[in-house]
């Protein structure tokens, strides 16, 4: 198995990296009724299901990866289930499921 480009990048291209990724969720699902944290480097509200924006504080739906984990959702190369499976993510909220957001287009 080769090795993952995500665990050769340096803590600044990692951050920006993560960045980007949440950046690119923003725009494709503008919202507020799931919390996405990367931290210490990103957190994003996305607007996933027919719900609308939650508009007081956290929302009750959040997820939780390190960037690694969130870039290799995003390039296909970790399914969801895997990273759920894995403990890599942890999710709570009846709309915190992002299997459908995987991978992205722009990455894959």
């Amino acid at each position: 198995m080769a090795e993952d480009p995500a665990t050769e990048l340096s803590r600044t291209d990692l951050a920006g990296a993560a960045r980007t990724v949440c950046g690119l969720l923003a725009l494709r699902y503008p919202g507020g009724t799931v919390e996405l944290r990367v931290p210490p480097f990103a957190a994003v509200q996305l607007g996933i299901g027919d719900r609308g924006r939650h508009t007081r504080g956290t929302p009750p739906n959040v997820v939780q990866l390190d960037a690694a984990t969130l870039l290799r959702l995003a390039g296909g190369s970790l399914t969801w289930d895997e990273a759920v499976a894995t403990h890599a993510v942890r999710a709570s909220g009846i709309r915190a499921d992002l299997a459908t957001l995987w991978p992205l287009p722009e990455l894959a």
